[in-house]
């Protein structure tokens, strides 16, 4: 008996497609035909043009790139922008921030150390003004204002009381009575009849509303949906399925096209390697290569042996000469100035222990340059 299959997955369903008519049936196969015929050329022009321009891409335009706009650059960073601001930045870190540097340490420090006591000093002094003179003295001045201010103001809300008493019985009660007893049942009046008036226009405009909303409908919403529904609907849904087809049919023609041009590029790479690289090749490596090999074995191998034993035998000869020469010029200060004299010896006593002083003393030779 098999063992239960736990993690078998479940069969995929297929996607639901929508149901096809008659009409998707009958415009589908001349459609991809001529599809087909159209699309093949342009697919072979097509891959064409990108295998050149990918050739033309690797092969000259991107080292020409690089030749035009990126080593000029390049070149200019490194051995122009990169030296120039080296040198600016020594000569500014020169003449610049060493003179501000010994500016801001010998001069503007003691300057501002000197200042800053001065302005202790100042404000000392202010501060022993203000306490014992202008305290003392604002203190008086504000007393006198406050009394000052106290008199004005008595006098002032006495005045203001009165001017109140009079303003009310004069203005606020003849004003009062006025609204309540003339303009209210005025103003009550004045909206009945706005209320009226617009109830009336509501109405009108209703009705005419009405009227226009039905004549609108009868002669434009009517024949409009009537044209959507029995002639744009239909002609629209014939329309879609034919450019669904023909975009199909274009999609399947350029794959299809696709597999003919990589056949077709296959091929052209099956004759190009058998007519030019394999006998290319052939001649290379069934040719050159053994001549190639005889050349080096019988003439640039003895060739750079006979050049390799010219330059030892020129180095030693240079090498003979030179000492020649330097033999000659030390012949010649003998002759001219003598003998070298040769340093005197010198005795140097060494200091000695208590022990070491009993056996003697020793001296040290030692030669004077």
């Amino acid at each position: 008996m098999d063992a239960p299959r736990k993690f078998e997955k479940p069969p995929a369903r297929p996607s639901p497609r929508s149901p096809e008519g008659c009409l998707a049936v009958a415009i589908r196969v001349p459609v991809r035909i001529v599809v087909l015929v159209l699309v093949v050329p342009v697919r072979l022009v097509w891959d064409g043009l990108v295998v050149g321009g990918r050739f033309l891409y690797r092969t000259v335009l991107r080292p020409l790139a690089r030749a035009v706009f990126v080593w000029p650059w390049v070149a200019l960073w490194r051995y122009v922008v990169v030296p120039l601001a080296k040198a600016l930045g020594w000569l500014a870190n020169l003449f610049v921030v060493v003179p501000l540097v010994w500016l801001y340490r010998y001069v503007f420090t003691p300057v501002g150390h000197g200042l800053a006591w001065v302005a202790r000093r100042i404000g000392g002094g202010l501060a022993w003004v203000y306490a014992r003179v202008l305290t003392p003295v604002g203190h008086a001045c504000a007393w006198v204002v406050n009394g000052v201010a106290a008199g004005v103001a008595w006098v002032v809300g006495g005045v203001a009381a009165g001017v109140a008493w009079l303003g009310r019985y004069l203005l606020v009660v003849p004003a009062g009575w006025l609204y309540a007893w003339v303009l209210t049942p005025v103003g009550h009046a004045i909206a009945w009849c706005g209320r009226g008036l617009l109830w009336l226009v509501r109405a009108l405009g209703t009705g005419i509303g009405v009227v226009l909303y039905w004549a609108a409908r009868i002669l434009l919403v009517l024949p409009a949906i009537a044209l959507w529904r029995w002639v744009l609907t239909p002609v629209g849904r014939v329309l879609a399925v034919v450019g669904r087809e023909v975009w199909d049919a274009l999609g399947h023609a350029w794959r299809i096209a696709g597999h003919i041009s990589l056949a077709v590029g296959r091929v052209l790479g099956t004759l190009f390697r058998w007519i030019f690289v394999e006998p290319v090749s052939w001649v290379y490596r069934t040719l050159l290569t053994p001549v190639g090999h005889v050349v080096r074995d019988l003439v640039l191998r003895p060739a750079a042996e006979a050049a390799r034993a010219v330059g030892r035998v020129t180095r030693q000869v240079l090498a003979a000469a030179r000492e020649s020469a330097r033999q000659a010029r030390a012949d010649f200060r003998r002759m001219v100035f003598g003998e070298p004299r040769q340093p005197e010896p010198v005795e140097l006593r060494e200091p000695m222990s208590d022990d070491t002083r009993t056996l003697g003393r020793s001296t040290t030779v030692l030669t004077k340059d």
